[in-house]
């Protein structure tokens, strides 16, 4: 078990990078990579895979399980009272029917009443179903907010706007609203395996239904377009947990949550359904228009109590966002943990890569700014005495989680999103430390060593939050486009030739899709009771590759763990990463 003890005498100090050296590795064992030398990780945000990838086709006459694949069962979504919704609800200020668009107002096509969990109604009016007709099915999100709509937060308000911005308001690249993705609401959203509760357990609730035009996306463009590189799509990827992005990068590295003790302000109290939502009007947690109960409950950052709601999981596990506790950190929206001590033992993918004298980083955007790393590459905020750069603020960061290390040099970016770094989270990357000097660096940092050839055997790549995909305040084709130049950085440089790329997303974003994760209500593959959750897109890209094609092996996140295992014969954490499949089927769909 994940063990946290205070750090004890840690010094933090400014950190100067040096020229990044020529990186030494343990030679590759025979593995499920073969001859590459080394792998990148993209590690993009918050979608589904029929959200994003569900209209991709057929690979060289090989079958995509898409949203065409998509029956019934699994598409239909359920009111509360388990009534099919014919008609969806819309809270995106651009797809309602009560606020005009740049093209006018949509039209109401359909009505509908639902009973809540409490025994009140809930009307739905919109464009979106038909009465009488048929259960609602997904709708293109693009064909009403298009890339070039104007939609986007400004970046020193990205989270004040719970609906979105109406077109044209807002800034360019067709932003849509957050939706919720957090622990116990998607196992709800799942039900079992059926896939039918998305809308229901969803703030956003029909923004939940929606995708993209595959084909319109930069990525889709870059990799079928002359001279492009071949891919392999994996379309049975998971999620390695439920929930959201600090759960899932801890997956990334860890293949296990964080020990956490909860107390009454992190303590999820759930309702008889699993559901961490409380009776309207009683001031308990949560804005879904669709779901209510009758008990007041909590949506916390921790899980339940033990003995809880059966099935699910309880104890103290952090499953929800809460904050390294060393810069860079913030305040606000989640408890601070204390680091996770794995000086002795290794607790992470990091550690057993470094105590085999693998080659290693984590490439972050704004990490320079973030951490404080003035003069490196990524470095934008001045001299002092504030924060200089007006993409983020001129106060710069608030204090750790001993009251220290406020303000310059720690210079935040608007968009950085702290719990995107999972090695900020272990004592052994504490400030000062030289395996954070080494092994965590600026996403400014990959592309250069990308360019000169100094890649090391892995790296994380991880996109600032304004370039990363994430629903509510990135933009979808302008962090796919940012994705593209990622691929770009490592196709021209002189590595090329013995690296593959890995793309993947966190999490699915809230977004529904069709294909039930291996335990719900099956054994497909390998599971336990944190996951893994929804299909999200994964793709696999090398110059050497010498054709394109199609893996429907079942994987899920912890499969890139489990390949960097094999690969350099670390062994394992002792995880669900000993018994995941490895990405060595999807590596050989590339090879002759």
């Amino acid at each position: 078990m994940v063990q946290h003890r205070r750090a004890a005498g840690v010094a933090i100090a400014l950190l100067a990078l040096a020229a990044v050296a020529s990186p030494v590795s343990a030679a590759p064992k025979t593995g499920p990579l073969g001859n590459f030398k080394h792998i990148v990780v993209i590690y993009e945000e918050n979608h589904s895979f029929d959200n994003l990838y569900g209209l991709w086709g057929d690979v060289n006459g090989q079958h995509v399980v898409g949203l065409g694949d998509a029956d019934a069962a699994h598409t239909t979504q359920i009111a509360q009272d388990a009534t099919p919704f014919q008609c969806l609800l819309q809270t995106d200020v651009n797809l309602r029917t009560t606020l005009q668009t740049p093209a006018g107002p949509l039209t109401e096509t359909c009505t509908q009443d639902v009973t809540l969990g409490n025994g009140s109604t809930a009307h739905i009016s919109s464009a979106f179903g038909q009465n009488p007709g048929a259960p609602a099915g997904p709708y293109k999100i693009d064909t009403y907010i298009p890339a070039t709509a104007h939609t986007c937060p400004p970046l020193n308000n990205l989270f004040g706007f719970a609906n979105g911005i109406l077109d044209p308001n807002g800034g360019p690249g067709g932003c849509t609203r957050d939706l919720v993705h957090r622990f116990y609401q998607e196992q709800y959203q799942l039900n079992g395996g059926m896939q039918n509760r998305y809308i229901t357990g969803s703030d956003s609730a029909a923004m939940s239904f929606g995708y993209y035009d595959t084909t319109k996306l930069p990525i889709y463009d870059y990799l079928h377009a002359n001279g492009a590189p071949k891919y392999v799509i994996a379309d049975h990827f998971f999620q390695a947990a439920f929930g959201g992005s600090f759960l899932n990068h801890q997956f990334l590295i860890a293949a296990a949550p964080p020990a956490f003790s909860g107390t009454g302000s992190t303590r999820t109290v759930l309702d008889a359904s699993g559901f961490p939502r409380g009776a309207s009007g009683t001031g308990c947690s949560g804005p879904y228009p669709l779901y209510s109960s009758t008990s007041c409950v909590f949506d916390g950052n921790t899980t339940q109590a033990c003995p809880g709601v059966g099935g699910l999981a309880c104890g103290d596990y952090a499953v929800n966002t809460v904050l390294p506790w060393y810069q860079p950190t913030s305040t606000g929206f989640a408890n601070k943990i204390r680091p996770i001590d794995d000086t002795t033992t290794p607790m992470n993918i990091g550690d057993l890569m470094s105590n085999a004298a693998v080659s290693w980083a984590y490439y972050g955007g704004g990490w320079d700014n973030a951490a404080g790393i003035v003069g490196g590459r990524g470095w934008t905020n001045g001299n002092g005495p504030t924060c200089s750069d007006p993409e983020g603020p001129a106060a710069g960061a608030p204090a750790d989680g001993d009251g220290l290390h406020a303000g310059w040099p720690y210079c935040p970016h608007y968009s950085y999103q702290q719990h995107h770094y999972p090695f900020a989270y272990f004592l052994r990357y504490a400030p000062g430390t030289d395996d954070r000097a080494t092994h965590l660096l600026d996403e400014q940092d990959f592309f250069w060593a990308a360019s000169n050839g100094q890649l090391p055997s892995v790296s994380f790549v991880k996109p600032l939050g304004s370039e990363n995909e994430h629903p509510g305040y990135a933009s979808e084709p302008n962090g796919s486009n940012h994705l593209v130049d990622l691929i770009q950085a490592v196709m021209k440089g002189p590595q090329a030739g013995n690296t593959l790329i890995v793309v993947t997303y966190d999490e699915f974003g809230g977004q529904w899709d069709h294909a039930s994760p291996p335990g719900q209500g099956n054994n497909l593959a390998a599971h336990d009771q944190w996951g893994p959750g929804t299909r999200i897109p994964a793709l696999l890209v090398a110059r050497s590759f010498v054709r394109s094609g199609v893996d429907h092996t079942y994987l899920d996140t912890l499969s890139i763990m489990r390949t960097i295992e094999q690969q350099w014969n670390l062994g394992d954490l002792g995880h669900r990463d000993a018994t995941v499949n490895s990405l060595a089927n999807a590596v050989s769909k590339g090879r002759p």
